[in-house]
């Protein structure tokens, strides 16, 4: 199902009272003890999520609060049909985990926080938004390096797949002025299957994308990802990592790591998400 989700459609710029960025840690500890100093509904989207406004007293940065947190033994709509359907909060912030173990540095930092006595995920708000991916296709704005544009789109791709991202749509791929590509609104992820929904899609993958899912193991992903994730959910994202790490080897000897890697400096063909 595509869906185009709260923040898709009031990307803004944050404003940060603050010399330089903040650091991942150093945002995750703002995003978890900074005081709230509003707390507005979002009124698109199906989550009921809220953009809250925070300060320390040094810094004031706008975060995103979701605290969906849905089960359902069969979910059905029009395009889709779905048994075990999940869509929680906590997969916002083991996504983000999932990153930060990988080194990616491309979704964005998330903690779990709880706000008016309600458990729920506070994702830091993007600075300095150009637009979704749905905005830049509207506007026709093309990336000034086209390659290095193709490969994060790629890792978008791939990353899905590690997590099994059901809701990847172009409302949740924001765009920052350097065209940075950062992910968010990830509670739709973390099905519990043992193999690759799409893997056809699947063309080309970083080296820091290899070897960090090389260095996965299931001791550090339960100490990463257990207050968020259950054992079920963790141990299938280790087969998809395991399917994901075997195709791309087959890519390699058969294609060649320049052709496979998008690290290595050739040119590479366009894609799209979705």
């Amino acid at each position: 199902m595509t869906v185009t989700r709260s923040v898709s459609t009031l990307l803004a710029l944050a404003w940060v009272c603050s010399a330089e960025p903040l650091s991942r840690p150093a945002q995750e500890k703002f995003l978890a003890t900074a005081r709230i100093v509003s707390n507005k509904a979002l009124n698109t989207g199906i989550t009921k999520s809220s953009r809250l406004t925070l300060s320390d007293g040094k810094l004031t940065h706008d975060a995103h609060l979701q605290t969906v947190d849905v089960y359902k033994d069969l979910y059905k709509t029009k395009e889709m049909l779905e048994k075990n359907f999940r869509d929680s909060y906590k997969y916002n912030i083991a996504a983000y985990q999932v990153d930060k173990m990988i080194g990616l540095g491309m979704a964005a930092t998330c903690v779990y926080r709880e706000v008016d006595g309600k458990p729920g995920s506070v994702c830091w708000w993007v600075d300095d938004v150009q637009f979704d991916e749905l905005g830049r296709r509207t506007k026709k704005a093309e990336p000034p390096d086209f390659n290095a544009w193709t490969g994060q789109l790629n890792l978008v791709r791939d990353f899905d797949a590690l997590i099994d991202n059901t809701d990847r749509n172009q409302g949740n791929l924001v765009i920052d002025k350097n065209w940075k590509l950062w992910t968010i609104d990830h509670t739709r992820a973390f099905r519990v299957t043992n193999e690759l929904r799409n893997p056809d899609i699947l063309k080309r993958i970083s080296q820091k994308l290899m070897e960090g899912m090389k260095s996965m193991t299931l001791e550090e992903c339960n100490r990463q990802l257990s207050p968020h994730l259950t054992d079920a959910e963790i141990r299938t994202m280790l087969v998809r990592r395991d399917l994901l790490l075997k195709l791309f080897a087959g890519k390699v000897a058969e294609d060649g790591a320049p052709a496979v890697y998008t690290d290595m400096p050739v040119s590479t063909p366009r894609v799209t998400i979705p």
